[in-house]
């Protein structure tokens, strides 16, 4: 334990892993990015199994709550990579298929949500 003190000082100085706080804009572009999701018809796996587009937005919500909660997401990209490439409890990659689409892991379906949400944003 007499490392301890150490281990809790670097991660508090750790770039994008402490403190982190997204910006008004960062909240809307994930807010945004959640949201894609409602009204679609794509499915979205986890864990082996599909669900629909509110079961997945309601998982991939709870994801955000839990990283703004500690402090570990400041911008759309951490909230992609953090919580809705992969599973947290498995490692596994999610997937997102749409009808007449290729399947495609979650973090280049929400890349280039996330791309297309900038180029119409002046």
């Amino acid at each position: 334990m007499k490392y301890f003190p150490l281990v809790a000082l670097a991660l508090a100085l750790a770039p994008g892993i402490a403190g982190a706080a997204p910006s008004a804009e960062a909240r809307r572009e994930i807010t945004q990015l959640i949201g894609s999701l409602d009204g679609s018809q794509c499915q979205f796996q986890r864990n082996g199994s599909w669900y629909g587009p509110a079961d997945a937005r309601a998982h991939l919500q709870r994801k955000y709550d839990y990283l703004l909660k500690k402090d570990m997401v400041d911008s759309a990209e951490q909230f992609i990579e953090r919580a809705a490439s992969q599973s947290s409890m498995s490692g596994k990659a999610y997937r997102i298929r749409c009808p007449g689409q290729p399947e495609q892991t979650s973090a280049a379906w929400f890349g280039a949500r996330l791309q297309a949400l900038r180029q119409r944003t002046p």
